[in-house]
């Protein structure tokens, strides 16, 4: 199904025919989607915020979205940190700034997101950029 679909999401590094399977299935078309952001909600991972009077502040991911496609999108996450390189600095970042691995594993994820976005939109393959 894959090949027929010739779908650029196998081209990042880590995402397999499986993973890719998953993820397009759960997404559909992704000109339901005008944003990032939307995608983002839509799989759940956008943080909740709580605000009284004048506070406001972010709390933890919503989890409202897609079980399947968050599940996908952390598994792809914990792979491109491992096979793409400008991933894996991101990763390393993360880590280095002392936040727990399951939080650098869902920032991962919220830029892979993006990306996935940027590609199903112009159906260009993945490009690795060398710093």
């Amino acid at each position: 199904m894959m090949d027929t679909l010739d779908s650029p999401i196998v081209t990042i590094p880590g995402i397999s025919y499986r993973l890719g399977n998953i993820i397009i299935a759960e997404i559909g078309n992704i000109h339901n989607f005008n944003k990032p952001s939307q995608l983002l909600v839509f799989a759940g991972m956008e943080p909740s915020i709580h605000q009284s009077g004048k506070y406001e502040g972010s709390g933890k991911m919503v989890k409202r979205g897609s079980p399947h496609l968050r599940w996908a999108m952390y598994h792809a996450s914990r792979l491109i940190a491992i096979y793409s390189p400008t991933f894996k600095t991101y990763y390393e970042k993360k880590l280095a700034e002392g936040k727990h691995y399951n939080v650098v594993l869902s920032h991962v994820s919220k830029k892979l997101i993006r990306v996935i976005f940027q590609l199903l939109r112009t159906g260009e393959p993945y490009k690795e950029i060398i710093h």
